[in-house]
């Protein structure tokens, strides 16, 4: 079982933080966020994150749960998400943005921090569905 701990994209643009801020998720624990924006939920080996989230009651974003939009991309902070096959996203945004489909994506690391709700991010916009 792994513990991710989540941000809402939009609270960054909302409280003016920055993706690459090396406190960010310190500053969303002080920030008294409700669940929605920021907290943790287990994710069990091979259970995708989204779905976890589901069952824990979060409304995450997401349209074709197949890897083929970005809508529920994330990007990861801390940790590592196995993904399976996705036609969507660049091997540079994969390597070096770190970014992951929550759809398709399930932990493969014990701790994991991720950025949901990355879809509103400039360079994913054009692959967002309705």
């Amino acid at each position: 079982m792994a513990t991710v701990e989540y941000l809402n994209y939009e609270t960054l643009d909302d409280k003016g933080w920055e993706m690459d801020d090396n406190d960010l998720f310190e500053k969303a624990a002080d920030s008294d966020l409700d669940n929605e924006d920021y907290g943790s939920l287990e994710v069990n080996e091979g259970e995708y994150i989204l779905e976890a989230a589901e069952a824990q009651g979060y409304d995450w974003p997401f349209s074709c749960r197949a890897g083929a939009c970005a809508n529920c991309a994330a990007i990861v902070t801390e940790g590592e998400i196995d993904m399976d096959m996705q036609q969507i996203l660049s091997d540079e945004e994969v390597s070096e943005r770190n970014v992951r489909l929550t759809c398709i994506g399930s932990p493969a690391a014990d701790n994991i921090k991720i950025v949901y709700n990355a879809k509103h991010l400039d360079y994913l916009q054009n692959r967002v569905i309705g």
